[in-house]
């Protein structure tokens, strides 16, 4: 986990809990998790980019994905494979620095080939076979937190010490660009 340089989430099942809301317009609208947020600019403060690579698309997740400010983001993607090496490439790092975070059988293809991927507990039976980590969280109920704080966790002793980046920008009122 000390080598990762990217982590890549797919949004539906991981992000969020998989639920798609639509109203009376056919406006469909999703919930997220505020503790994923944070988690986003952890990572970052760690120096380790982010993105999200979704087979679905929609105008509130990408304004979400920006207000969070990813460092990718790819949506409409079924098959995320190239679309992750292009990243590796434009990175100039190996499949073995990332970590990915999937779900369902759109991201085993991804799963295999990264060095880390991780999955929710109740991601599709057949996802659990690829990933190395399974999340104690569902999707859309901390996924994402739980793994930034297990990544860094491989780098740093505590949590104290890994969530000290962020406390010292809170104090400092340094939060303009924190999003939850």
């Amino acid at each position: 986990m000390k080598d990762i340089q990217i982590v890549l989430f797919d949004v539906d099942g991981v992000m969020t809990d998989g639920s798609i809301y639509i109203d009376s317009t056919g406006e469909s609208f999703k919930k997220f998790n505020v503790k994923d947020g944070l988690a986003i600019e952890l990572l970052r403060s760690h120096g380790i980019k982010t993105g999200v690579v979704s087979g679905k698309a929609s105008t509130a997740l990408t304004e979400r994905c920006e207000k969070l400010g990813f460092d990718y983001i790819i949506t409409g993607c079924k098959n995320k494979l190239p679309r992750v090496q292009a990243i590796c490439n434009e990175l100039n790092i190996n499949w073995q620095q990332v970590a990915f975070v999937g779900d369902d059988v759109l991201d085993i293809p991804v799963m295999e080939m990264c060095g880390i991927s991780f999955a929710p507990k109740d991601a599709h039976d057949l996802v659990y076979k690829y990933a190395t980590h399974v999340t104690e969280a569902s999707g859309g109920h901390g996924v994402v937190r739980e793994v930034a704080d297990k990544l860094l966790l491989s780098r740093f002793e505590t949590l104290e010490q890994i969530y000290d980046v962020l406390l010292s920008k809170i104090i400092a009122d340094d939060v303009a660009s924190m999003e939850q």
